[in-house]
């Protein structure tokens, strides 16, 4: 009691003098640009008194000299400044690591220390540089597992994203693509292949890819094949901040098909078949035409982006862009023009209770989209003949072979391209609203609810002239051309809502427990897709149009879904999810499906047996295990596959009554029995960083199982179609992956990355309930039937199925003769194999390079194992290609396989038999330079409120390869008559003011 008594008086006595020691302390807070930064907090260290800087980034507040101040913006480093006089300045860095640290999650967000599943962020300066003109290719190569392959080198060329290989059959293999909260479609708008094209890449600030189902199972039915979610680039509460950024590519043909070029072909001709020399060029006159040059061009593209971000009446954080991307594709008559602005809101309301964040989206797209069938034109047609006709022609002064009954031979491949005209143009709008609460007198308590549309129009016309179509008829001597008639034309109109509203509690606590975070609510998202198709049929020379077909397609999911993280101890995080959903696509009785999750993560650096161990910045170890749910089937069975539907018949089922010819309505499968495709994964994985951030990655395992399996399987007799999708077996996957970041060095004027990510994945089928096998497609050019795809049980979900080769003693194929596997004496079905195409392994490396002001990216990808289908050695490996028909009255060109004196191909055209056959495969491992940045940045003024950046990049220099083809990146396995991808050169600026 004493002892109190003397303390009270002590400080009775001080503090008079205490009071005298305090200073007006004032100064300006900058960020790293010189901008002044309002709102920036100003705290006495060790106390709650604290200050935020005025608009113009100024402060006052009390202090005493040797006092500590702290300084803390987000996003900025924190400082501490020691005061020793009236006057302080500030000037604040980014903080770069502080915000890799916060990482996007299913309705919420969290940070890497405290992630407890496989979750990866990729923010700027991860992602790829150079040649970017949609999303996907932002993230190619960079996320371990994460398998990105678009279908070439169209501008708008569709993709396939692929998290840890796919977990179904038929149903929906992509992952979840989440753009500001709003889910988007699995089903594009109308004449858009790829989905992310119509994100403007300049306004994503970062990617979080959710791979397991502890992480996804939050999204429950569109979550089976993980997550992307792309967070865009929000306003600032600082000072007005502008960017502009343009850059110019210039794209060349990275690689040929390997045909006859004109005096090879003369040869070939001459020596191999001498009868058919009279039909080598026209009128004794051998041109020299390379299709493939012909149809291709220089292409390039024009980027130009305009940011605005700022503080508006002093309160509301807001950032606008627009953007303006002119693309003219490889392909010629190939463009893609796209007009993008976008708007993020982010006001606060009653002393920061509600946060209202509104973003808002608007995409213009016009396409010109060419004839592709062009490209396999260009590999047949004869290179001897003229590009344009002597004698001006019929065709608009296109060379073309015609006989009595039209145009004869393959096409003119130039012509292709020049005589018709398709425009797929779309307008979309994708917009949300996020209502933020946090209640008063309960601030742990939030209430949230998010609003969201995703709405486009779109429209595709397409228009031929004569020479792509034979559309022309002769009057009086004279051809009349039906020029520029409609072949086609829809109009569509997709409509997707969303609304979710939940309850968020988080508190932190003293003792065992530390914190706990809550989330409950429910979720609502519609999808309707209505439009028109005008078909048209050629009728006489002329496009005669077709009864319009109208469609309406809805599809309606509903969910409950809950979530609670838990912290233990400092170093045990537990999360636990669960989710109701239900389908619209499912009977009633079958319509919903729960999916649990739970996961562990162990933070072993906060332990006391580490806590000596200064090397060791993080370790976790984490486990989880998770259930989700798939339901999207319409690709192979629309809307309403459960229920007895009825469409009107074509005039092939009709009947005649009286003089009138009725069509009959007919009836379309369903299964009334579909139920949830089920997918649950168990993951074990560990996060490092050691060596005060010079060495970090993570390391993980997984077992994938999915049951009830949504597959396209054969029907029994008397079925309305011979296949329907049925909940039909089991596949199991398995795999591992790792991603690595060193950082060897790196100071104020020098920094040396190297960065590495490698998976292993493969999918095998374990069940397929009384079925043994079934087709799985594979089309290669051939008769109906004739599939080179095949799913068995026991066997990886994606393979080829075909005979092993038998060759002569001089390594010559034995055409139509292959190994008797089970030593029957019989060459049968039972001696095919199967081989997969999908590559065990994929992988990406890169390393970046900075000194000064001076910096350099290079990106490598490629993939181990899985095999391409060498098509076009099928159909245009043989001698006899070049001969289509004995009195056809032309001739085609071919693969390239003639030494001078022999064609080592096959003679005639294999059978079908021989196209079963392994010797058309090859190993479709690569190794991709995938692209190479070389950048300077400078600020021209000392007051550093202009800042300029110079990069050149090359995308696609080279590709390391066995293969024969054109490339062996091929989702599908078969190359027959692709796109080719182009090698481009970019040179750009970014200037901020």
């Amino acid at each position: 009691m004493r002892g109190k008594i003397t303390m009270f008086f002590l400080v009775l006595f001080c503090a008079p003098t205490f009071a005298l020691a305090q200073q007006e302390v004032t100064g300006t807070v900058i960020d790293d640009l010189g901008l002044p930064l309002p709102g920036a907090s100003i705290v006495l260290k060790g106390t709650t008194n604290g200050v935020t800087t005025d608009f113009d980034g100024k402060y006052v507040i009390q202090a005493s000299e040797g006092d500590v101040l702290v300084f803390s913006y987000i996003g900025l480093k924190t400082q501490e400044v020691t005061v020793t006089s009236s006057v302080i300045d500030v000037s604040m860095e980014s903080d770069i690591s502080q915000l890799d640290e916060v990482v996007i999650i299913g309705y919420g967000s969290t940070t890497k220390k405290d992630a407890t599943g496989a979750v990866q962020l990729l923010t700027a300066e991860d992602l790829n540089k150079g040649a970017i003109t949609t999303a996907d290719q932002m993230i190619t190569g960079k996320s371990a597992g994460v398998r990105v392959v678009n279908n070439g080198g169209d501008p708008d060329a569709g993709i396939n994203i692929r998290i840890r290989g796919g977990s179904s059959l038929n149903a929906n293999n992509s992952p979840l693509i989440v753009i500001d909260g709003v889910p988007l479609s699995n089903q594009n708008p109308a004449g858009q292949a790829n989905p992310l094209t119509l994100i403007n890449p300049n306004d994503i600030e970062s990617f979080s890819v959710l791979k397991d189902a502890s992480s996804t199972a939050i999204y429950g039915s569109r979550a089976s094949n993980g997550v992307i979610i792309i967070t865009t680039k929000s306003g600032t509460k600082g000072a007005p901040q502008f960017n502009f950024s343009s850059n110019v590519q210039v794209g060349t043909l990275s690689n040929q098909i390997d045909i006859f070029e004109s005096a090879e072909y003369v040869d070939f001709i001459q020596n191999t078949y001498p009868e058919s020399a009279n039909f080598l060029g026209l009128n004794g006159t051998i041109y020299d035409t390379n299709w493939q040059e012909e149809i291709y061009r220089t292409s390039y593209t024009i980027n130009n982006n305009l940011t605005a971000r700022g503080n508006l009446f002093n309160k509301i954080p807001v950032r606008a862009s627009f953007g303006h991307s002119e693309i003219a594709g490889i392909l010629k008559e190939s463009q893609l023009d796209r007009y993008t602005v976008s708007l993020n809101i982010a006001p606060e309301f009653f002393d920061q209770h509600l946060k209202v964040t509104i973003n808002a989206k608007g995409i213009a797209t016009e396409k010109d989209q060419p004839d592709t069938g062009a490209i396999g034109s260009a590999l047949t047609a004869n290179p001897t003949l003229p590009i344009y006709d002597p004698q001006g022609g019929i065709f608009g002064g296109f060379y073309q072979l015609t006989d009595d009954q039209g145009i004869v031979g393959p096409a003119n491949p130039l012509a292709l391209l020049k005589q018709r005209e398709r425009n797929e143009d779309a307008d979309r709008f994708i917009g949300s609203a996020e209502f933020r609460y946090k209640i008063h007198g309960f601030e742990d308590l939030t209430a949230v609810i998010n609003t969201g549309i995703d709405y486009s129009e779109s429209s595709i016309n397409e228009y031929f002239l004569p020479s792509a179509v034979g559309a022309y008829t002769v009057f009086d001597g004279l051809p009349i051309f039906n020029n520029f008639s409609e072949s086609f034309r829809e109009n569509q109109i997709k409509r997707d809502h969303l609304l979710d509203a939940y309850l968020n509690y988080a508190k932190d606590f003293e003792g065992a427990v530390n914190r706990l975070d809550v989330q409950a609510g429910y979720g609502y998202q519609n999808f309707t897709t209505q439009g028109t198709t005008f078909p048209t049929t050629t009728e006489n020379g002329f496009r005669e149009s077709q009864q319009p077909f109208r469609y309406y397609n809805i599809l309606n999911l509903q969910s409950y879904f809950a979530r609670a993280n838990l912290t233990l101890f400092d170093s045990f995080l537990l999360t636990a999810s669960v989710r109701a959903d239900a389908s619209s696509l499912f009977a009633k009785d079958d319509r919903w499906g729960y999916f649990p999750a739970a996961a562990l993560a162990w933070k072993l650096d906060e332990e006391n047996f580490l806590s000596e161990t200064t090397w060791i910045d993080q370790l976790k170890l984490r486990l989880g295990w998770g259930l989700t749910g798939q339901q999207d089937i319409t690709g192979p069975v629309g809307y309403f596959p459960y229920t007895a539907l009825y469409d009107d018949g074509d005039p092939t089922v009709s009947y005649m009554f009286g003089d009138q010819l009725i069509t009959t309505y007919r009836a379309n499968a369903f299964n009334p029995n579909l139920t949830w495709e089920k997918t649950s994964t168990y993951n074990v994985g560990i996060d490092f960083n050691f060596f005060s951030n010079k060495l970090s990655g993570s390391v993980d395992g997984y077992i994938r199982n999915t049951t009830d399996l949504l597959a396209e399987v054969p029907q029994s007799e008397g079925a309305l179609r011979n296949r329907f999708v049925s909940n039909v077996g089991e596949t199991q996957s398995k795999g591992f992956e790792g991603a690595l970041q060193f950082r060897p060095v790196q100071t104020d004027d020098f920094t040396l990355e190297f960065n590495a990510n490698a998976a292993f994945n493969e999918t095998y089928v374990t069940d397929l309930d009384n079925i043994t096998q079934f087709s799985s497609g594979g089309g290669i050019g051939r008769g109906t039937g004739v599939n080179i795809g095949q799913t068995a049980v026991g066997e990886r979900n994606r393979t080829f199925w075909l005979y092993e080769q038998v060759y002569d003693a001089s390594g010559k194929v034995i055409e139509d003769a292959f190994v008797d596997q089970n030593d029957d004496g019989i060459i049968s079905d039972a001696d095919r194999r199967f081989i997969p195409f999908e590559p065990k392994w994929t992988y990406g490396f890169g390393t970046f390079v900075q000194y000064k002001n001076l910096d350099l990216t290079a990106n490598l990808r490629g993939q181990l194992g899985g095999n391409i289908y060498n098509a076009n050695l099928l159909n245009r490996g043989f001698a006899l290609a070049a001969i289509p028909q004995t009195d056809s009255g032309f001739i085609d060109n071919t693969l390239n396989l003639f030494d001078g004196a022999q064609y080592n191909g096959f003679p005639e055209m294999p059978s079908d038999t021989q196209a079963l056959s392994d010797f058309y495969l090859s190993d479709a491992s690569f190794l991709r330079l995938d692209n190479i940045t070389l950048g300077y940045n400078f600020t021209p003024f000392k007051d550093k409120k202009l800042s300029l950046r110079f990069y050149g990049s090359a995308n696609n220099l080279f590709v390391i390869t066995d293969y024969d083809g054109l490339d062996p990146e091929n989702f599908d396995g078969i190359e027959t008559s692709p796109y080719a991808r182009p090698r481009t050169y970019t040179l750009g600026l970014n200037l901020d003011f």
